[in-house]
């Protein structure tokens, strides 16, 4: 059981690639992290931030997770916006 919410019916090809790979990161943390935020955005990102998306999916879960909670800091290129709306999401943000 993956604990998505959602279908991947609908979305083109490269979108329910990125689906997939959120829930299946590899730590069960990580797949309700960016999971999570994938099931609620993943229709609704621009090629760009989908772009920004897949880069941050291709880093290791301990490292996510150490930007995520402030562990460490987050390198420039992964410094993006769309990793901001991550955060922010799960800090209980609207993004």
């Amino acid at each position: 059981m993956s604990g998505t919410t959602r279908t991947s019916e609908g979305l083109d090809i490269r979108r329910r690639k990125a689906l997939f790979r959120s829930w299946h990161r590899g730590t069960r943390e990580m797949d309700l992290v960016l999971g999570r935020f994938a099931d609620a955005h993943i229709d609704a990102l621009s090629d760009e931030e989908l772009t920004q998306y897949e880069h941050l999916m291709d880093a290791p879960d301990p490292e996510v997770f150490a930007w995520l909670t402030g562990e460490k800091e987050t390198p420039g290129n992964y410094d993006t916006a769309i990793f901001r709306r991550i955060r922010s999401f799960h800090a209980g943000g609207a993004a």
